[in-house]
């Protein structure tokens, strides 16, 4: 199965991409967590609903069609770790792939949201895409940690 991290924004800092890859190379070759970014849509006289239905055609064209989606969003289920991990094993068991969508400044598409098997947060705090994209990666492989039995993840 793939984690398929689908962002809008392509530059981050160096820090951000550096800690993502950090804990992207630390899941198995049956767990594969990829980042699909797409370019934000230039913010030149369109309207906000027209940014969004452009960055939403972005993410689409980089995905399979038939996979699992989660969208991040402030009105999405809080998990603690062990239920993100529960998640990721049911997730394993339907076979598959799981794109997990962030949204660009503007945040998703409602046609993004429409189609999403479940809403999930990081967090109450609004924070910057590249910490996002870190604590996805971290929160990931702690809930994989959880379900081998891995040391990383301490009660």
């Amino acid at each position: 199965m793939r984690l398929l991290l689908a962002a809008v924004g392509q530059r981050q800092p160096a820090w951000a991409d550096t800690a993502y890859e950090d804990f992207a190379k630390r899941f198995p070759p049956e767990l594969k967590l990829e980042l699909k970014a797409v370019k934000a849509e230039p913010r030149s006289g369109k309207s906000v609903e027209q940014l969004m239905a452009a960055e939403a055609a972005r993410l689409e064209a980089v995905l399979p069609k038939s996979v699992r989606r989660i969208v991040l969003d402030e009105r999405g289920d809080r998990l603690t770790t062990k239920q993100l991990a529960e998640r990721l094993e049911r997730w394993k068991g339907d076979g598959r792939d799981v794109a997990i969508f962030i949204g660009g400044p503007d945040g998703l598409d409602p046609s993004i949201k429409d189609k999403a098997d479940e809403m999930m947060r990081l967090s109450d705090l609004t924070l910057p895409h590249a910490f996002v994209r870190v604590l996805l990666a971290e929160a990931l492989y702690r809930a994989w940690s959880v379900l081998e039995g891995h040391p990383y993840h301490r009660e």
